[in-house]
């Protein structure tokens, strides 16, 4: 049996509901994870300000069309997740809005992009870096619960942290399954530390002054391949020699309006980074950093209506909104092209929640990316002798998310990736996949 805690925590926790087998087993199926409360200690746990929390994920690949060859692969991933409210595990009021985040990773499975033969970036699956087991950031986080009359006006966190965590977040990319789109967005195909499986020393303070406006900047330690699955993220020393680890910057301000009557949700924010390690340009120039800019957009542009007689009303006594609807998203990557591979990406899509009657937390999801790779790599490739190289790169996406429960979900998708490895040498490759998850 691959992971024995998380299906002994499982049969503890239906053992616990033996004595009246239907009513605790309904509320078992409809609770929040599949481990339940296990037998009480959760719940315990939660009322001091202990959560702690994980989740498995696989997926099945089969590449049917095109590519390097037709075959099937399986890759998997489980986290293990803790999360500490100081205020209430002390019951000291001073330490309100002070949280501990801690957590662990396993990763293992086959690479579908063997037989795929996409870069690194537009892989059909995002659990091919950082594998094995491996440390997950671990940082003290403080929000302010109120500071010259505005709530979470400031919060600063430090510590063992992954900017990939904070920055450039958009939350419906993470329902695709394509590296490019779910992951790299173009970032880390520059060879900047960005990725799930990164973590460094730093932290970020972050200034929200109204509900719909924030501003944000972290400073990181930048360690040369510090994703590198060797080191399981225990890297806390970073790169040896020390000289050979830089200075890693981010910043990125937003707006978050309600539109309409609707009260639709969106979200607007232009960033950037600057990762100062150095480097060398496609033309020998020597550098001492790279970066890059990036513009992202999410907008609900449609809510569904809740019907009269489950609409309801808020505690604060306004009508209950539905959050079923159509939403869409966008996301630009730009970094100059001297030294950055892939200089221009962009990806864009739309999700539809609940979109069949009675499947009221389905999704269906449908997303294209494209990545154009350097002119001046080119024509460096053309100075070398090279006479094959790499031009752009694309992946289309559609699928649909089956929510089983509030805790487990299957979701088939179909994924076209449009010149695997952006040389034009390998055929157009289609592959089909079945994905799934739990938290428990």
């Amino acid at each position: 049996m691959k992971y024995p805690l998380l299906f002994c925590l499982v049969a503890a926790s239906l053992g616990a509901y033996a004595a009246d087998p239907e009513s605790n087993l309904e509320r078992w199926w409809q609770g929040k994870r599949a481990t339940g409360d296990v037998f009480g200690v959760r719940p315990a746990l939660e009322d001091r300000g202990i959560d702690l929390s994980g989740k498995w994920h696989g997926t099945v690949y089969g590449v049917v069309a095109g590519g390097l060859s037709q075959h099937g692969a399986f890759d998997q991933s489980l986290h293990l997740d803790l999360k500490v409210d100081f205020a209430k595990l002390t019951g000291i009021e001073a330490l309100e809005g002070l949280t501990g985040t801690a957590g662990v990773r396993y990763r293992d499975g086959s690479n579908v992009n063997d037989y795929v033969g996409a870069s690194i970036s537009f892989n059909p699956s995002t659990y091919q870096s950082g594998k094995q087991w491996r440390m997950m950031p671990f940082y003290l986080t403080y929000t302010t619960p109120e500071l010259l009359g505005v709530k979470s006006l400031l919060t600063l966190s430090a510590g063992w942290q992954n900017p990939y965590d904070v920055f450039a977040q958009q939350t419906d990319s993470k329902l695709f399954r394509n590296n490019a789109i779910i992951s790299s967005k173009g970032i880390s195909a520059n060879g900047v530390g960005w990725s799930s499986g990164y973590a460094a020393w730093g932290g970020y303070l972050k200034v929200k002054p109204a509900d719909w406006y924030y501003a944000q900047a972290g400073l990181y330690l930048a360690i040369p391949e510090g994703n590198n699955t060797a080191n399981h993220g225990l890297d806390f020393q970073g790169a040896y020699p020390a000289s050979r680890n830089g200075l890693y910057f981010l910043a990125e301000a937003g707006v978050t309006p309600r539109l309409g009557p609707s009260k639709l949700p969106g979200k607007y924010a232009m960033g950037g980074y600057y990762w100062g390690l150095e480097n060398t340009s496609f033309d020998g120039t020597k550098n001492d950093g790279k970066f890059g800019l990036y513009w992202q957009a999410e907008q609900m542009l449609w809510r569904e209506s809740i019907p009269p007689e489950s609409s309801g009303l808020k505690p604060s006594g306004a009508p209950a909104l539905s959050d079923q609807g159509l939403r869409c998203f966008s996301f630009f990557n730009f970094a100059p092209a001297g030294n950055n591979a892939m200089p221009f990406y962009f990806h864009t899509g739309m999700v539809y929640k609940g979109l069949i009657p009675g499947r009221d937390t389905d999704q269906l999801g449908m997303a294209v990316a494209l990545g154009n790779y350097s002119y001046e790599k080119i024509l460096d490739d053309y100075r070398d002798g090279r006479s094959t190289h790499q031009t752009y790169e694309g992946v289309l996406e559609c699928n649909y998310r089956f929510q089983v429960n509030r805790w487990a979900y299957a979701q088939p998708f179909v994924q076209y990736i449009i010149r695997p490895g952006g040389t034009g040498q390998v055929p157009n490759a289609t592959v089909l996949g079945l994905h799934f998850g739990v938290e428990f």
